[in-house]
């Protein structure tokens, strides 16, 4: 259902069923299709709630309908990412798309999202299919393992799947250990079984490019 046109544009081909989207993230369909507005980028009262109270502005559409519409938002690199039963974590500024029958709600991050500016809560995607989610630049999977924990950069963090554990570390991150940083510094430790999703950009938070 989910191919990828290029690195930088996502084509979904349906035959009756829908997909949610990022709203605005459509730049070209043929066929027949209807769209509605989801509310709040969540399913239910919470997701509402729960963007109001962060100030997010992230929205999603749902398409039905047959044909292909294909989905872009400002020449992000897009990445494929296949759902057997686990759930997503994705940045909601990183979500792009993804099967309607996948559930997408909000979670809790507590100071991992403060610290990045983007509010308190995270998009999650969950069940059986596919999701697209954006980043600057070509994302790459990092695998974490009991053996192997993993250490980001709050800045380069995209998503994360599996079973995984997150704790929250300041005083110290990647450029301040050379002597290029400045002010509080921020990191974020995996543990567990899982992938990590980062990018080769870093995104501005509050505590500056960290």
């Amino acid at each position: 259902m989910f191919r990828l046109q290029g690195s930088k544009v996502l084509a979904v081909d349906m035959t009756g069923d829908a997909v949610k989207a990022k709203n605005g993230s459509m730049v070209a369909y043929d066929g027949e299709m209807a769209f509605k507005k989801l509310s709040g980028g969540g399913e239910g009262i919470r997701g509402m709630v729960t963007r109001r109270l962060t100030g997010e502005q992230m929205t999603v559409m749902e398409v039905r309908g047959r044909g292909t519409c294909w989905f872009a938002d400002r020449a992000s690199e897009i990445n494929l990412v296949t759902l057997q039963g686990d759930k997503l974590y994705v940045e909601a500024g990183n979500f792009l798309a993804a099967d309607a029958g996948l559930r997408t709600g909000t979670s809790f991050t507590g100071v991992r999202g403060a610290s990045q500016g983007n509010g308190l809560f995270t998009t999650t995607v969950e069940g059986h299919g596919q999701a697209a989610i954006m980043s600057d630049g070509p994302a790459v999977a990092l695998r974490v393992s009991a053996q192997y924990p993993l250490t980001v950069d709050p800045g380069a963090y995209v998503a994360h799947q599996g079973n995984l554990r997150q704790s929250f570390q300041s005083g110290v991150t990647f450029r301040t250990v050379l002597g290029e940083g400045g002010g509080e510094a921020f990191q974020i430790r995996f543990e567990g079984d899982g992938l990590v999703y980062v990018q080769p950009s870093e995104r501005n938070t509050i505590a500056g490019d960290v």
